[in-house]
């Protein structure tokens, strides 16, 4: 293993620690030594990565915001049904939040506006929502007088409130929760021609696996969080 790759994961199994210590004790509870101790490194290789518990706790969120945003990119991108492919990537944040503590508590965090930093994790959220239901419209795949930007807060509402329920109950993210959703949503906004063609529990097989999780080496590379590792 090289000296990059060794510091690479230093790094990942960091923010993992630091994650699991934010979602379990909250961020001022959370102590640095805790958070090198369940990485298994000493406390000074963690300050060789971080200057404080702030920018821990940034690069979670960091972290967060691109498997967040990975998925979301996903959903617009995709071809088919547009209001289909918004259904489908409900239900693939709900697994990654499910499947990812790095995830959960970098929106935990940024809710809590830690360290008085100014980011909008959710934004990328919101983006995709507001153009999968644009390009429902001029597909003509919405209901007659169902206006996008209505819908698009009510979904909004709908998801933020779910995943600030499952904090304390994760079985608010299970697939069933979601499918209830869409199965009261979708006969309200989508057109008369594709009634009974809209899947409300999502088009992805039963079990199907999340992307790949937010702390792998690419995205740490995207990110740039590892420019320089090569050095240390």
């Amino acid at each position: 293993m090289t000296k990059q790759d060794r510091a690479v994961r230093t790094r990942l199994a960091l923010i993992r620690s630091a994650a699991e210590q934010f979602e379990a004790r909250g961020y001022v509870r959370a102590s640095l030594a805790e958070i090198s101790a369940g990485a298994g490194v000493s406390s000074g290789a963690l300050h060789f990565h971080f200057a404080n518990k702030a920018a821990v706790a940034e690069a979670v969120e960091d972290a967060a915001a691109l498997a967040l945003r990975r998925i979301a990119r996903r959903g617009r991108g995709g071809d088919g049904c547009a209001l289909q492919r918004l259904v489908d990537v409900t239900h693939r944040v709900a697994r990654l939040l499910c499947a990812d503590v790095v995830v959960r508590a970098g929106l935990r965090l940024n809710a809590e506006g830690v360290a008085g930093r100014v980011r909008d994790l959710r934004r990328e959220w919101r983006e995709c929502v507001h153009e999968l239901l644009a390009e429902a419209e001029r597909r003509g795949e919405l209901a007659a007088g169902v206006p996008p930007h209505r819908t698009s807060a009510v979904v909004l509402a709908a998801t933020t409130g779910i995943e600030v329920l499952a904090r304390e109950d994760h079985g608010w993210l299970a697939r069933p929760s979601l499918t209830d959703l869409w199965q009261l949503l979708l006969p309200c906004v989508a057109a008369s021609h594709l009634a009974g063609a809209l899947h409300p529990a999502g088009t992805d097989p039963e079990g199907a696996d999340v992307e790949a999780g937010p702390t792998a080496r690419g995205d740490l590379e995207e990110s740039g969080t590892a420019a320089g590792l090569a050095l240390r």
